[in-house]
């Protein structure tokens, strides 16, 4: 690590806290764990397994997940990890094994091992076995005591909720109104299902390999159905197909970016119709394209607030919630940090994404000052 990111980290007011990079000569694992901030509750956020990880990535990353995690308003502190390797490397199973050893001095007292990029639940289970502990992961199998929160939807069921609260704001009746999700995986596929379940027209949907459109409404549970059984929209009987990004610039009430980031830029956001714009995806709206949003009046719900369902889920599985807790839960969450948002952007005038980080660092100076810790370390 430089002396500039050293200088750097001893002048962050928030963390990290600890910084560790473990490796094991016997498998080759290489990792990395960044507990950024705990004054709120024990460090959550996801392991990734990627070949090349950077330790500045996981930093960033752990950041993120403190103010996901505050924004959320769950008691819940900010951390991240990560392994330096391939997901289809035939010894993952030893390499996620021997990062779990090399971190039991600190899980679950200090982190608890979630799931990120490039593991499933499976590899949840291999670090429960590996440390013997239920509560050292979430994201575990059913079978298990886990909570599976992608088979679940529950990171959708969020989004639609955070859409539900902007659409009253607004005047708009989710029932009947436009819905064009882009991004078809967990959580776009959890977007159109809650939404068709609401009363909403799902006039457009998009997966990597097409865009589908119909102005009268799709047929979601089919396309539900084809998603499952081919793992593409490919194969889909219903609307008509689009290119690629034309579905950003439909007429609809609300649009859905869930694909990934950096979608709606400056280029094209003059172009969007939606009154209503719920990043499914992180990033999905560059902050230059928000402000543009602002300006014209749009309500955007950003990521953070609007897709915080899976870690809620992860907290409701670390206090041996059930299911049902996990929706009902996310309701409750979801609707009241966007509806306090909203209400700081008509008191300052700041856009929304400006909003929620007032309101998540506001989270974590009241905790840490709580502690003592804020004026020490200021």
């Amino acid at each position: 690590m430089s002396n500039l990111v050293l200088n750097e980290l001893r002048n962050d007011p928030f963390g990290p806290e600890k910084v560790l990079m473990v490796t094991d000569p016997r498998t080759g694992m290489r990792g990395y764990l960044v507990i950024d901030n705990t004054a709120r509750g024990v460090g959550k956020g996801g392991v990734r397994m990627q070949p090349d990880l950077t330790l500045k990535e996981i930093l960033r990353l752990a950041r993120t997940m403190t103010w996901k995690n505050a924004a959320a308003d769950l008691p819940l502190g900010g951390a991240k990890g990560g392994i330096v390797a391939d997901p289809h490397d035939p010894n993952r199973e030893a390499l996620i094994r021997s990062y779990a050893r090399s971190l039991r001095s600190l899980i679950p007292d200090e982190y608890v091992f979630g799931l990120d990029m490039g593991l499933t639940e499976n590899d949840a289970a291999l670090v429960v076995d590996e440390l013997g502990k239920p509560a050292v992961a979430t994201g575990k199998p059913a079978c298990l005591g886990g909570i599976p929160y992608d088979e679940l939807m529950i990171t959708g069921y969020g989004v639609v909720e955070s859409i539900e609260v902007a659409c009253q704001l607004v005047d708009i009746e989710l029932e009947g109104a436009r819905v064009v999700v882009q991004g078809f995986g967990a959580v776009g596929r959890g977007v159109a299902h809650f939404c068709h379940k609401k009363g909403a027209l799902v006039v457009a949907v998009s997966d990597s390999k097409k865009v589908l459109w119909d102005p009268e409404g799709l047929d979601v549970e089919h396309l539900l159905q084809v998603k499952r059984a081919t793992g593409s929209l490919q194969g889909a009987r219903c609307g008509r197909p689009i290119p690629h990004g034309e579905e950003l610039l439909l007429e609809a009430e609300v649009l859905v970016p869930a694909a990934r980031g950096d979608v709606i830029t400056l280029e094209n956001v003059h172009g969007v119709k939606a009154k209503v714009v719920a990043e499914g995806a992180n990033c999905a709206v560059t902050v230059e394209a928000q402000r543009e949003l602002h300006k014209r009046g749009v309500y955007l719900i950003p990521d953070f607030i609007a897709n915080a369902g899976g870690v809620i889920a992860a907290y409701i599985e670390m206090v041996n919630g059930t299911p049902s807790q996990a929706f009902e839960y996310t309701r409750d969450k979801v609707r009241k940090n966007t509806l306090e948002m909203f209400q700081i952007c008509q008191r300052t005038g700041l856009i929304p994404r400006e909003a929620a980080m007032k309101m998540a660092r506001e989270r974590v100076i009241e905790a840490m000052v709580a502690k003592g810790s804020w004026k020490e370390r200021r």
